[in-house]
């Protein structure tokens, strides 16, 4: 009854909130700024005393986000204070990340896996992630020449200051002057495939670079399988407790979640301010459009072909996603996808192999971005791109955008290498930066979305997704 009679309180609160913005917004009545601030700290407090009644870990993160915005709108220079609190949340997240990897690979490798499945696992994954990606490289492009927002943007009030050049290895510049430009692109591509190749394990946890942890803990996996019961079962037993013990040291850190989430909103709101939501817009709402598209025209269908529980799917995914919304970071929310998606009924083995390789290969609201602001950087600058010309940057991105880093941002450098590669101005970038905040929250969510729904179809695909597991409690 106190939940049902808090949850109405809740809904009035938040509508009388709703309408008194609107009317302010529009101008149709007088209302102020005092008033404003009064309705949004009574809701406030309303939503906090519902998230005490809930006692609901998910509930509490969107609260907090919801105060964080009230944080940032009424008291900017307390909300951008609060920044280290959402960096702390974060760095502790990352901690796990290397860890949990190693374990839960070795384990589902060495210890449940036959040689022949993680094959299979590999190479299905990989034939899911390159179609899902291409489509949303595709979506992309459609969207951003459909809703035009880059025609007729005054560049002449852009600043031309040129952000810096992306990071190259001296040895690979110095062999790409000696090479001819047509070979470049094999260079490149060979390049990335060099580097995904870890020389020192511990750096490469240091670094967080996923992908260089996942190569090293597959090779130890297959190492550890190939020799005999006996010494094998020491080691085995060793990454199981420790994959246990990393998963309840998950659990711990999540309950951090709400503050880190509540801060970084905070920060967000009260370093760009509210008005940044009127700048660029068409940019922001057609990113937005398309990333629901992709969700409803690709990831739904795929969803219902593969038997996929939606309800029970939702509910597994909105608390790693709405921590990556309200981070802006893919790797703060890997170690909760990969515990929600286990208690959804995918194996810790394929869970375990496919959501770290998807967060280099499957960022499928990164490269659906990626076109669309390369397109968009073109239009702004008054260049037109034919359609072959288009298609030849999708094309690049196809390739460049594999190895994305699942940290807020890292796409910035793949775009800047877009824009130099086919001659656009990277100053308009710039400009772009002023909402990238609110564009990487969406396109981050749709890449932890697309992440979780490939484990349950690589399971599908192997016969091994059961659902009738039980539905995740959340924390």
């Amino acid at each position: 009854m106190i939940k049902k009679r808090i949850g109405l309180i809740t809904l009035l609160m938040i509508t009388i909130a709703s309408v008194m913005a609107i009317l302010k917004d529009f101008n149709i009545v007088a209302i102020s700024d005092p008033a404003m601030m009064s309705v949004r700290w009574i809701l406030a407090v309303v939503l906090f005393y519902f998230a005490i009644v809930k006692k609901n870990l998910t509930t509490w993160i969107l609260v907090c986000m919801t105060i964080g915005i009230f944080v940032g709108v009424d008291y900017p220079s307390v909300a951008v204070a609060m920044q280290p609190l959402s960096k702390g949340f974060i760095k502790l997240v990352k901690t796990i990340v290397g860890p949990i990897l190693f374990s839960t690979l070795v384990v589902g490798i060495a210890g449940h896996s036959d040689l022949k499945q993680v094959g299979r696992m590999g190479w299905k994954s990989m034939v899911y992630f390159y179609c899902a990606t291409t489509i949303a490289l595709f979506i992309g492009l459609a969207a951003i020449n459909i809703s035009k927002a880059g025609v007729g943007v005054d560049i002449s009030n852009i600043p031309h200051t040129e952000l810096p050049k992306p990071a190259v290895d001296p040895g690979d510049a110095l062999m790409l002057e000696q090479l001819p430009e047509n070979v470049h692109w094999l260079y490149k591509t060979l390049a990335f495939f060099r580097n995904i190749f870890p020389e020192n394990i511990a750096k490469a946890i240091y670094d967080a670079q996923v992908l260089q942890i996942v190569i090293f803990s597959v090779l130890f996996g297959i190492g550890l399988a190939m020799i005999d019961e006996k010494k094998k079962k020491p080691l085995v037993d060793f990454c199981e407790s420790l994959a246990e013990t990393m998963f309840k040291f998950t659990n711990l850190i999540m309950y951090f979640a709400p503050i880190g989430v509540g801060a970084a909103m905070a920060y967000t709101v009260g370093h760009m301010g509210v008005e940044i939501l009127k700048n660029l817009f068409m940019l922001v709402a057609t990113l937005y459009v398309a990333l629901i598209a992709f969700i409803l025209i690709v990831l739904y269908p795929i969803a219902l072909y593969n038997k996929v529980p939606i309800k029970k799917f939702i509910n597994a995914i909105k608390e790693p996603v709405s921590i990556a919304f309200a981070t802006t970071s893919s790797d703060a929310a890997l170690p909760k996808a990969m515990s929600a998606m286990e208690k959804f009924g995918v194996p810790r083995k394929i869970v375990s192999f496919v959501i770290p390789t998807g967060y280099s290969f499957n960022l499928d609201g990164t490269t659906l971005y990626l076109s669309l602001a390369s397109i968009f950087v073109a239009q702004a600058a008054g260049i037109h791109l034919s359609f072959s010309e288009q298609l030849l940057i999708v094309f690049t991105l196809m390739i460049s955008s594999k190895g994305v880093a699942a940290i807020p941002r890292a796409s910035l450098i793949i775009l800047i290498a877009t824009a130099d590669q086919f001659g656009l101005p990277t100053f308009i970038i710039a400009a772009i930066l002023g909402v990238d905040e609110l564009m990487d929250m969406a396109r981050t969510s749709v890449n932890v979305i697309g992440n979780c729904l490939a484990t349950v179809v690589i399971a599908r695909w192997e016969g091994e997704y059961d659902p009738e597991a039980p539905t995740p409690e959340l924390t």
